[in-house]
Order: C-alpha cells, then sequence, then structure tokens
C-alpha cells in the first residue's frame, strides 16, 4: 500500500502552529534570560562540604544579607558550585565568603572572574551577526546547489522554525526554572541550524532527483514518494543522536545540562521539520504558483 504522507500537509503545519504559538508569545512577554555572559557579572566557583543546592534558598538569603543578588547557582562537580552574581569587586567577593562561611562552615574559594558589561554587548552583537551570516549562506548555498528560489526560502523557513521553537523552549524555562542562556546556547542553535538543513538537504536532493527522472508525474507525488524513500533513514539517523543526547542530559555534568538539553530540543524539531514542514513547504508554494499563474492568464 502506498503511504501519501502529503495529504496531510495541513496537520503537520497545524502541529507546528501548537508549538511556534506559544514559544512566539513567549518570547514577546519574558523573553530570554541572558547570562552574565550577555548582561556582565562575575562567577564565583567554591568548594563546600555542605549541599548547597540543596539548601538553596538558605544561600539566596545569606548572600541577600551581604547586599548582592544571586544570578544563579550550578553545581560542578563533587562538592563544588558557582555563583553567578552582579558586577563584584575583590573586597565583594572576600565579604560573600566571610558569609558563606558564616552560614556554612568550610567554604573554599576556587575560581573568581567577572565579565564586564561591555563585553557582553559586543558578545550580543557578534552572536546576532553570526546567526545572521549562516542563515544568508545557507539561503545562498541551497538556492545556487538547487537552482531554484522555493527549495531556499522553504529551507530556511524550516530552519527559522525548528530556532523559534528552541527560543521559545528556553523562554519559557527561563520564566518559571531561571534558566539562563550562555555561550554554549548560541553553540547549540548555530549547531541546530545546520543540523536541520542538513536533513532538509537529503529530502530536497531526492525530490530534485525524481523530478529529474519523472518530468511529467505530479510534482507533489513526487515529494511523498521523496519523504517516505527518506523518512527510515531520517529517523534512524536522528535516533541515534536523540539516544546519546538523553544520556548525556541525564549522567552529563550539571554546567552542560542545559547546552544538552537545548540541542536535544533541536534535534526533535530539526527531525520533525525536515521532512513534515520543509517538504509540504514545497508543495504550498508550487500550489500557490500555480494559481498566481492562472490568475494572471
Amino acid at each position: 500500500m502506498k503511504l501519501d504522507f502529503m495529504k496531510y500537509k495541513l496537520v503537520y503545519f497545524a502541529i507546528s502552529l501548537l508549538f511556534l504559538i506559544p514559544s512566539f508569545v513567549s518570547l514577546l512577554l519574558w523573553g530570554l534570560r541572558p547570562a552574565i555572559d550577555f548582561t556582565g557579572g562575575s562567577v564565583l566557583e567554591v568548594r563546600s562540604p555542605v549541599d548547597l543546592k540543596d539548601r538553596q534558598d538558605q544561600v539566596e538569603q545569606t548572600v541577600s544579607a551581604q547586599g548582592f543578588e544571586l544570578g544563579s547557582l550550578q553545581k560542578s562537580g563533587d562538592n563544588t558550585y558557582i555563583f553567578k552574581l552582579g558586577g563584584l569587586q575583590q573586597n565583594d567577593k572576600e565579604q560573600l565568603l566571610q558569609g558563606l562561611n558564616q552560614t556554612f562552615s568550610g567554604v573554599e574559594e576556587i575560581r573568581f572572574e567577572t565579565v564586564g558589561p561591555t563585553i557582553g554587548k559586543e558578545l550580543i552583537r557578534k552572536t546576532l551577526i553570526a546567526i545572521f551570516l549562516a542563515s544568508g549562506f545557507i539561503l545562498f548555498y541551497i538556492v545556487w546547489r538547487f537552482k531554484d528560489k522555493k527549495y531556499g526560502v522553504s529551507a530556511i523557513i524550516a530552519m527559522f522554525h525548528d530556532s523559534l521553537i528552541l527560543l521559545g523552549a528556553f523562554s519559557l524555562l527561563g520564566h518559571f526554572l531561571r534558566v539562563e542562556v550562555d555561550t554554549l546556547f548560541v553553540t547549540a542553535v548555530l549547531t541546530i541550524l545546520s543540523f536541520s538543513v542538513h536533513d532538509t538537504v537529503v529530502v530536497y536532493d531526492r525530490i530534485r532527483e525524481s523530478v529529474r527522472k519523472n518530468p511529467r508525474v505530479e510534482f507533489k507525488s513526487l515529494v511523498n514518494k521523496a519523504v517516505v524513500e527518506t523518512l527510515t533513514r531520517s529517523i534512524n539517523n536522528s535516533m541515534t543522536i536523540i539516544f546519546m543526547l538523553t544520556s548525556l542530559w541525564l549522567l552529563g555534568g550539571e554546567t552542560i545540562k542545559w547546552f544538552v538539553f537545548a540541542l536535544l530540543i533541536g534535534t526533535v524539531a530539526g527531525t520533525y521539520s525536515s521532512t513534515f514542514t520543509a517538504a509540504p513547504l514545497l508543495i504550498l508554494w508550487d500550489e500557490l504558483a500555480a494559481k498566481l499563474k492562472k490568475t494572471k492568464k
């Protein structure tokens, strides 16, 4: 029995909207919660015999009593913890350590770093430039490779579909769980851009090959044929990545936990969009172009 995936293209678009609308609304209402990499601030890593994560409320009270604001607290290893705070001077850091030792004896400094707000703004600017450059190069390459702008535009739309879902997820996580986005998150976003397009190009290449071999067959049927032929390959390829990322998320350290989670969301979204967003967009483009052509006549 021949599977006709493309007759449900409106269902696929509706599923995408179920994730895109909350993502868009969340970004408008709350935005992302930037880490000190972007806003500027200080990182203090300490060693403590007491589990500070289990006593985070007490830690926050101690930091607040010293006149400082705690951005986040992460467990970086066995008995080691990372404090992210507003900009601290050397004497502020000493005062904070004294306060922590009064509440939890045996706290020792491992590392102390401060990022200025100017560097943070420069990093934001470079991040945006990197994303726009990557998108532009990808669009140019696909249009050149397939000799048709509909492939390039559809691939870019699918790529931003994945990015918006990822950004929306971290907007919600930032609002409800105080998860911050840092330079590792930017790395995850750029990685997902390339992964999404890579899988899309495989499907598009099969469509182009089918169109060349069967020029008189309906375009929708050729797209469906390409999807059926590449679906198993896409799922198998993605599942190996998903299994690895899930293991790393469950067993990896606190410092890479949300970086891995971002890759996991992007991989799932990219696997879906390559088949059920990028391919149907080509059919939609073709149908709209045909209607426009009839209107002009």
